[in-house]
């Protein structure tokens, strides 16, 4: 149960994280989460790429959570043009 709030704490700040930069305004907290915990996933996956890794603990997971919904907000944004 305290890693279910984990994800969606560190998935709501980094989602709004994500939405800050990127339009410069929150999306909504449900999407935020969303957002955050996907970003989660793919920045996670993106940095296993590379063989990196931005430490343990919550200030790692919000960074690299941040930085993969940055890029899959940027996508999202490619995509719909």
């Amino acid at each position: 149960m305290e890693g279910l709030l984990a994800s969606l704490i560190v998935g709501g700040i980094a989602g709004w994280l994500a939405s800050v930069i990127m339009k410069g305004k929150g999306q909504g907290i449900v999407l935020n989460i969303i957002v955050g915990i996907i970003g989660g996933v793919l920045g996670g996956w993106l940095f296993s790429l590379l063989g990196t890794d931005l430490g343990a603990g919550i200030v790692g997971s919000v960074v690299t959570a941040t930085i993969g919904a940055v890029l899959l907000l940027w996508i999202v944004g490619k995509v719909k043009g």
